[in-house]
């Protein structure tokens, strides 16, 4: 018997409850680690001095530089892994992911082009937007054929990577090409951001706002992904309008996948790896899959960028080859599991 919903509910927020203060552990952990460690008997003063707006002792300096990357890097995690999540259960495939498929290469080559026109910050986010939407809606239609029948069938999941690695490969070339057009001054910071990386990135309120939205159409959504990652034949009997949802889906994923692009860079696999992590974890209900995917993903990128800037201290690793380190074996074993 399935437990009162009661229950389940005292579960859900017992889990989530505990994400969120492993969140804020990972946070903490950030500010304190680096070429200069914060002892943590020094941080609740440093946290005072920064609520009162001022921080004139070392380890608040410390704090107050360390802080906006890692909270750029929890928005970007999170924004990645909803996306993950959401693609997931539209594709009803495991190994669907922005960056798999294609969806990251398409926000990198919007961005890049507004980039090298020397285009202000925000027309930046709208062509990383609409690169992000316009691979996404490609997708969408690519693989509709397979959505319709079912990607569990024989074959769906390699047409489905199939596609994912054609449309990579285009926004690779077009990549290439703006690079060697490039002039040599924008060149280096180009590349340098194609290979994903928080370093200096400035703490911006746009992507917290994509997230925010995100979420809240993620759990409005959440019972009719939870039929439509079973069957889309199933959640069209249920009353499920699954054409505007998968729809909806496509645009969310795209503009989360567009604002991590815009915020760090082409970031790999942690749209792969959380997902399937939590999904292992706490079960298929994305009433809880969702906050636990958006908790666990920021989480994981945070530690990923402490990793990537103190592994080698005082040289500063991109973060996006960090995650690549973790997520390539990820992949390969999802995609053997699969095939068996």
């Amino acid at each position: 018997m399935h437990p009162p919903a009661r229950s389940q509910r005292q579960h859900a927020l017992l889990v989530i409850g505990l994400l969120l203060a492993c969140a804020f552990a990972s946070l903490l952990l950030s500010g304190m680690i680096g070429s200069i460690r914060v002892p943590l008997a020094d941080m609740p003063g440093a946290l005072r001095e920064l609520a009162a707006g001022k921080a004139e002792s070392l380890p608040a300096s410390l704090l107050e530089l360390r802080a906006s990357r890692a909270l750029m890097a929890f928005v970007t995690g999170g924004a990645l892994a909803l996306a993950g999540v959401m693609m997931q259960a539209l594709l009803r495939n495991p190994l669907a992911d922005p960056y798999v498929l294609g969806v990251s290469s398409g926000a990198s080559v919007g961005a890049l082009a507004a980039l090298l026109m020397m285009c202000g910050a925000a027309v930046v986010d709208g062509a990383a937007l609409v690169g992000a939407v316009t691979i996404s809606m490609l997708l969408y239609l690519l693989a509709r054929r397979d959505l319709r029948g079912g990607l569990a069938a024989e074959g769906g999941t390699s047409m489905l990577l199939l596609t994912g690695v054609i449309l990579s490969a285009l926004c690779s070339a077009l990549i290439t090409l703006m690079l060697s057009i490039a002039p040599e001054g924008r060149l280096r910071s180009m590349v340098f951001w194609l290979i994903g990386d928080l370093a200096g990135a400035p703490l911006r309120l746009a992507p917290w706002v994509v997230l925010a939205g995100s979420v809240f159409y993620a759990m409005r959504s959440a019972r009719a992904m939870n039929v439509v990652a079973l069957h889309a034949d199933t959640a069209a009997t249920l009353g499920v309008r699954v054409g505007p949802l998968r729809k909806g889906l496509f645009f969310v994923s795209g503009l989360l996948t567009a604002s991590a692009v815009t915020s760090a860079g082409s970031v790999g696999f942690v749209g792969l790896i959380v997902p399937h992590a939590c999904r292992f974890a706490f079960g298929p209900d994305h009433r809880v899959l969702v906050p636990a995917a958006v908790l666990v993903g920021g989480s994981f990128l945070v530690l990923c960028d402490t990793l990537a800037r103190t592994i080698l201290a005082p040289l500063q690793l991109p973060v996006g080859a960090i995650t690549a380190v973790i997520g390539a074996p990820v992949f390969l074993y999802q995609l053997h599991r699969l095939r068996k």
